[in-house]
This record gives C-alpha cells, structure tokens and sequence, in this order.
C-alpha cells in the first residue's frame, strides 16, 4: 500500500488508513459468516462475503482511477479503470438488497443473522460512496463541479439499473461485455412493456433515488473528511 497501483509515489497517508479499516471490518465480517458456518453447519451466509467481494472491486478501480489521474496516466487507462468502475459499481449497493434473506436463513439467531446482513450493507455503501466520490473528485478538477456532480448523479442513476438487472434479471457486472445483447434485450422489453415489469422497476427506481439521496447526505456530512484523503 506503500507505493500504491505503481508508479512510484507513495499514496496519501489517510487513504491508506481508510483502506485498512475497510479491510479490517470486511476481514471481521468474514470471521463473523465463517463462525455462523461452523456453528450452523450451512453454508446460506456466505453470500455476504461474495457480495462484499464485489463489492470491493468498483472500489479498487476507483482508487487506481484516482492514483492514475494523479500521476498523469494515459486517457486510455483512466477511461478503461472509469469503465472497469461503472460496470461494477452496482454491486456495491447491491448488498444492501441482502435484507430480503432476514429470516429466510436456516438455523443460527436472527439477531445475529441481522447484525451480518447490516454490517455488510454499510460496507458495501462504504465501498461504493468513497469510490464515487474518487472519481467525482477526478472529473471535477479537470472539468469542473457541475461535470463532477453530473457523472455523480448518472452513475447513482445507473446503480439503480444495475441493481435491477442483477437482482431482478440476475444478470452479473461482467456479462455487460461477454453477453451485451441479451443485457440490451432485456432493458429493451422493460422500456417497451414496462407494466409488464412494474414491480421491479419500481423498486430498483425507489433504490436509486434513495442511493441518490444516501450520496448527498454521505457527501455533506463527510466532506472535510473525504477533502483530506487527497493529502500528501
């Protein structure tokens, strides 16, 4: 982490901090589902920690999207790490749509099975809005707030489609490229008969707006912190 993503500069202090304690409450979630396995004897949790996996990639895309900007990395690898980052962002809040297993998992105490689901949540939007405000904060400085803020907003937007096509579709970040047509059929019958997919659209445009709103409230109550990790 020292000379992080390359290149030869060290990474600011605070972020190195901040990806230590993200690690560190992930590597203890991790240890909570693994001991909720060997008590239980199922393995019905451990989407929890798959989830939190994906979860972590849009934000290490971010982070060498960030450095990489930094360092004055060519247009062709930041848009690759901007593109590598939007397609995998969705998951990030993705997880917070693990609530529907409350209840539903086999064995062990919901109170417990409740604290695993919440604590992968937070991390997940942890993950997700440190990650979106990285990559804002690239956009902006090179060309400008409403730019910034703009990409902010569309990529919040798209996340509620993502959750859709994953959730709903079960579709995963990856197929985007491996199987687009289909992807693009699907979003397709949803546009062309929406009422035929009223539920699900309604839910995943209720998640986007409340992503949207979760984003300014994380943003402003943050923000002197967030400013910091930019520090040398």
């Amino acid at each position: 982490m020292v000379d992080a993503f390359g290149g030869g500069r060290p990474a600011s202090r605070r972020r190195v901090v901040l990806v230590e304690m993200l690690l560190g409450a992930s590597a203890l979630l991790a240890v909570g589902v693994a001991a909720r396995v060997l008590v239980v004897r199922n393995l019905e949790a451990t989407n929890l920690v798959w989830n939190l996996f994906l979860a972590w990639v849009p934000f290490l895309f971010a982070l060498a999207f960030y450095d990489g900007a930094r360092r004055g990395a060519s247009r062709g690898a930041l848009v690759a790490l901007a593109v590598g980052w939007l397609l995998f962002l969705p998951n990030a809040p993705y997880i917070v749509t693990d609530v529907k297993w409350l209840g539903a998992y086999n064995g062990g105490s919901p109170a417990y099975d409740a604290i695993l689901i919440a604590v992968a949540a937070v991390l997940g939007l942890a993950l997700g809005f440190v990650s979106i405000y990285l990559v804002q904060t690239v956009v902006a400085a090179r060309y400008g707030r409403p730019a910034g803020w703009a990409l902010a907003w569309a990529a919040l937007v798209l996340s509620g489609v993502g959750v859709y096509l994953g959730r709903f579709q079960r579709w995963n970040s990856w197929e985007v490229l491996t199987e687009p047509t289909k992807i693009a059929g699907n979003l397709l019958q949803a546009l062309v008969d929406p009422l035929a997919h009223a539920r699900p659209i309604a839910l995943s445009t209720a998640f986007a707006i409340l992503w949207c709103a979760g984003y300014a409230a994380f943003y402003s109550t943050f923000r002197a912190q967030l400013e910091r990790l930019s520090d040398r």
